[in-house]
């Protein structure tokens, strides 16, 4: 008789309440798509099986965040050797690092990783400052290039982003193309560095180049610890607040809202992946966007909050284009002008203080 698959994840939830982080056995069954949970601190039947068809075989990864019957998981190990060699063997992390001379391009680059199967999990716009720089690129020091890089890469904002996915590593490295974006031109003509790079230096984006450099760059940006990494570049100044709400983020729509934003003419000055109680569907990405009249004219480009109505009267608005119905409808946007700089500080100061 054949014993029936089951997958077991190592969780923790935050109980609000007893200020708690509480510890889960979750197992998965894939033939009926069930769960069942078990309490490990107290060593008893916290859930008994139960379908569950919000849950699919492709979230159940390490290091990701689920919401089960209200509750938001955080899946931190495999629950035994079968789930790890079943599931882990080619699941890896990496950095992608969008540069400075293509920040304005994040929007395509945020959905060329999406639809190559990879899932963002920790995004943030910072930037370097020159000790910050020299530490990162250390292995360059002694290299011919190594200031021009370190000026090139301290001009301006850029995009580190924590990928996922099956041989991540290689995977956004192939995305990529070769380092010289001249090269990249002529041998991988799709690649992110043949469409915005210019040169060897200038070449749009960074992705580590193993699993151990990926640990260490990873570390540098988004630490274990309760260090922060490099700041978030939030301004504070004629500003408005922008989510890109969790719904939207796990149908992989963040970098068309992106484009459709900066191609409005908004300036996009902070970016953040965001865990927040009060969405706790998933992670969401917390915007700061600039312009003039920038409360009133970005809650105008947004729409009205039902998708429907949006579609019928304002028919280029987001929530038109990419909402579906009037609890998921894409983005949240600041209502009143005088709220934007203060929400823009809940996410930016409080959230990442």
């Amino acid at each position: 008789m054949s014993v029936e698959e089951r997958f077991a994840f190592l969780a923790e939830w935050y109980d609000p309440n007893a200020a708690l982080l509480r510890r889960y056995q979750l197992l998965f069954y894939p033939k009926d798509g069930s769960v069942e949970m078990f309490d490990v601190k107290n060593q008893r039947i916290f859930l008994r099986r139960t379908k569950y068809d919000c849950l699919h075989l492709e979230d159940l990864f390490v290091g990701n965040r689920l919401n089960i019957f209200s509750r938001q998981l955080h899946l931190i190990d495999y629950g035994d050797q079968h789930t790890a060699s079943k599931l882990g063997s080619k699941k890896q992390r990496t950095l992608a690092m969008i540069k400075p001379d293509a920040v304005a391009k994040m929007g395509t680059i945020i959905q060329l990783i999406n639809d190559a199967g990879l899932t963002i999990t920790k995004a943030k716009m910072t930037t370097f400052s020159r000790k910050e720089a020299v530490d990162f690129y250390a292995e360059h020091q002694s290299k011919s290039f190594f200031n021009n890089l370190l000026q090139f890469i301290t001009s301006g904002p850029i995009i580190a982003m924590e990928i996922f996915g099956d041989e991540a590593v290689a995977a956004w490295r192939r995305l990529l193309g070769p380092t010289d974006s001249s090269a990249a031109r002529t041998e991988a003509p799709d690649s992110v560095r043949a469409k915005f790079g210019t040169d060897g230096t200038k070449n749009a984006a960074h992705g580590s180049d193993s699993i151990a450099s990926a640990a260490r760059e990873l570390e540098f940006f988004f630490p274990s610890t309760v260090a922060h990494g490099p700041i978030n570049t939030a301004t504070y100044h004629h500003c408005t607040c922008c989510i890109i709400k969790p719904h939207a983020v796990a149908e992989g729509l963040t970098g068309n809202i992106l484009n459709a934003i900066l191609d409005a003419g908004f300036q996009i000055t902070a970016l953040q992946m965001s865990m927040v109680e009060e969405l706790c569907a998933g992670p969401c990405i917390a915007l700061e966007i600039c312009g003039p009249e920038a409360p009133k004219a970005f809650r105008e480009f947004c729409g009205p909050a039902d998708p429907e109505i949006a579609r019928h009267l304002r028919p280029q608005t987001l929530r038109a284009i990419f909402g579906k119905n009037k609890l998921k409808n894409a983005v949240h946007c600041t209502d009143l002008p005088e709220d934007g700089i203060l929400e823009v500080q809940y996410f930016f100061k409080i959230l990442d203080g």
